[in-house]
């Protein structure tokens, strides 16, 4: 599980519990890194499969801004870890005539709303696929004690309504900016109070659901939080891609360009026994099932794997299956090395990541596990590639040495993140 997300103090309350349903939720977005120049070019719900930051234009920029944010979300890196990335990222990129930029109080006062607001909306959304997955009925409103409460906040504070009850849409935690208010479960009256709950306190008050012309929102809700973070996402199952069917890409817009400096030599290839070349003739289920096991993953479940380099992958039955239920991955033999492809997850030779933008002009980020494989009784070693981003993903193994260098030049662009030590 990744650390806790935000040392920072003031978050404490919050961000008390490490999950990797947070994580999944902010990477889930970052298949779609999208320019701006106000804070509300994006609203609401479209901030679910999305990620910004006011006045960021530049893919790079984007991308920098991106792995920042990710490392306080993962890693549990503090607001001071952040200011000192984000001060780097602004240098490299050239950024300027950004918003704060002109005074230490603007630089911190930016800073902060950049991390809180994505750790808060993340940490939200985690917390939405949790409370739905185990099926509580009852969702428990809890204010954080602070220094200076919003009266409004502090005034839910232990109202508790059915899981479907409309007052969740708009009021679901946070519900403005720097709120670190949060939502608890509950199945029945006695663990609604556990929970925080109030006793009787069943009803939100009256008004609730009126409308402030000044904000667009209900009274106690800020501009643009009247809505509820990860409802559009589906909890860890959209962040399963589908199969990119074709040839692996090759030309992509790098996250740092490599320059056309050669790439290292891969590491010497290992031994894998002849049983993981899987026999031809098998029930598509059946490889399905083979693939999934390795990740201790059952048909219809998600499972989150956090591969060596500490990023999350949600590994499910619908990799292999695409919109018309056909199993379209386990075709032209690429059945018979699901397992080549679940080793070089779990244990590649090289990750590589880069930014690619599709033909619709919408970019995403991609990686690319490497790893070579001396299978036994095969003459020559196998080259595997499994390429994932956020919306798609694709699987290849060569074993003639003119596929394996041909796939080779194609799979190893972008950046280096980790490299197998021989």
């Amino acid at each position: 599980m990744p650390q806790p997300a935000a040392a920072d103090p003031s978050l404490a309350f919050v961000f008390s519990r490490p999950f990797a349903e947070q994580v999944a939720f902010f990477r889930g977005k970052l298949g779609n890194l999208v320019p701006t120049a106000r804070w509300d070019d994006i609203k609401k719900s479209a901030h679910d499969r999305a990620f910004m930051v006011a006045g960021a234009a530049k893919a790079d920029l984007l991308a920098d801004l991106a792995g920042a944010v990710d490392k306080a979300i993962s890693e549990g890196e503090t607001l001071d870890d952040f200011r000192k990335r984000f001060a780097d990222i602004v240098e490299k990129n050239g950024w300027h005539g950004w918003t704060g930029e002109e005074t230490a109080a603007g630089r911190a006062w930016r800073t902060r709303i950049i991390y809180q607001t994505n750790l808060a909306t993340s940490y939200a959304a985690g917390r939405l696929a949790q409370l739905k997955d185990a099926g509580f009925k009852y969702w428990v409103y809890r204010h954080t004690p602070n220094e200076h409460p919003r009266l409004q906040h502090l005034a839910w504070d232990g109202l508790t309504l059915p899981a479907d009850h409309p007052f969740w849409q708009t009021h679901f935690a946070p519900n403005g900016w720097g709120c670190k208010c949060k939502i608890s479960g509950a199945n029945g009256p006695e663990t609604a109070k556990l929970a925080g709950g109030k006793p009787g306190y069943t009803e939100p008050p009256a008004g609730w659901d009126a409308i402030d012309p000044k904000t667009g929102e209900p009274p106690g809700i800020d501009k643009g939080w009247g809505y509820m973070p990860g409802a559009q996402s589906d909890a860890l199952r959209s962040f399963v891609p589908a199969w990119r069917d074709g040839d692996l890409p090759g030309a992509c817009h790098a996250c740092i360009r490599d320059g056309g400096e050669p790439k290292p030599t891969l590491p010497p290839p290992r031994q894998a026994p002849a049983d993981r070349l899987l026999p031809s003739g098998e029930a598509p289920q059946w490889y399905v099932r083979r693939f999934l096991s390795e990740f201790g993953v059952e048909p219809g479940e998600i499972g989150l794997f956090r591969d060596v380099a500490g990023e999350y992958l949600a590994i499910g039955e619908s990799l292999f299956i695409d919109r018309q239920g056909e199993y379209k991955a386990l075709k032209r033999g690429r059945e018979r090395h699901v397992l080549l492809l679940a080793d070089t997850i779990r244990s590649p030779d090289e990750i590589w990541m880069a930014l690619e933008t599709p033909d619709n002009g919408k970019k995403r980020l991609r990686r690319r596990y490497v790893a070579r494989w001396i299978v036994e009784g095969m003459e020559v070693p196998a080259l595997t590639v499994f390429e994932w981003s956020r919306d798609l993903w694709t699987g290849v193994t060569a074993f003639t040495p003119d596929e394996a260098s041909y796939l080779e030049n194609r799979a190893r662009l972008g950046t280096l993140v980790w490299k197998r030590q021989p």
